[in-house]
């Protein structure tokens, strides 16, 4: 089946309007990741120590669980760390136990933050860590700890920007008749990534 010069056309602008942005952002957040020791980070620490409530406390001493496994905190002492010191636990995070403290890590771009609570004397300790915004965005690029829905739009822009090169590389074979530079620039984009890749990196 053939294909025409217009629905090529269409695929590729359509793919390159889908990879706009994205492409923008992997393009300085590229940059930033290049020369992370070169850029002044700005680390902002929150910490909070405190006691449980015994109900709450009884409440998760109820769940019962192994050392090691899994556990959601209940909502009811999540809501009571939401009011008394503004620590917000989302639902995806889950803790474990190790004994007889409940530990809960919930990393996240450009940051993260932990909870420890001795199950036996409700005593707890939080802490917080962000570390600003470049390293968020960092961290968006690596897709580190973004969750299944980031997970979901870097397959499909990766996708996106297949399509944008391939269609680009056959809009390029179509016009390189009337364009002699075509195949000499396009060389040179191959060759400059692998000589620098076979001479200086080692």
């Amino acid at each position: 089946m053939a294909i025409s010069l217009g629905s090529v056309r269409q695929w590729h602008w359509i793919s390159s309007a889908v990879c706009l942005v994205g492409m923008l952002l992997f393009a300085v957040t590229g940059i930033t990741l290049n020369h992370a020791g070169e850029i002044p980070a700005s680390t902002h620490i929150v910490s909070h120590e405190g006691q449980v409530p015994e109900p709450l406390l009884q409440e998760l001493r109820s769940l019962g669980a192994d050392d090691g496994e899994a556990l959601q905190m209940p909502e009811a002492l999540k809501s009571w760390l939401a009011s008394e010191y503004q620590i917000l636990i989302a639902r995806s995070y889950a803790g474990e136990w190790d004994s007889g403290e409940f530990y809960l890590a919930m990393p996240r771009p450009g940051g993260d933050a932990w909870l420890s609570l001795d199950t036996e004397s409700g005593a707890f300790i939080y802490e917080s860590t962000d570390r600003g915004w470049i390293a968020y965005f960092n961290d968006l690029h690596k897709g580190r700890d973004t969750g299944t829905a980031w997970r979901w739009y870097l397959d499909i822009f990766a996708i996106a920007c297949v399509v944008f090169c391939v269609t680009g590389f056959w809009l390029l074979w179509q016009q390189s008749s009337r364009r002699v530079s075509t195949w000499p620039v396009t060389a040179l984009g191959v060759l400059i990534p692998l000589v620098i890749a076979l001479v200086f990196i080692h």
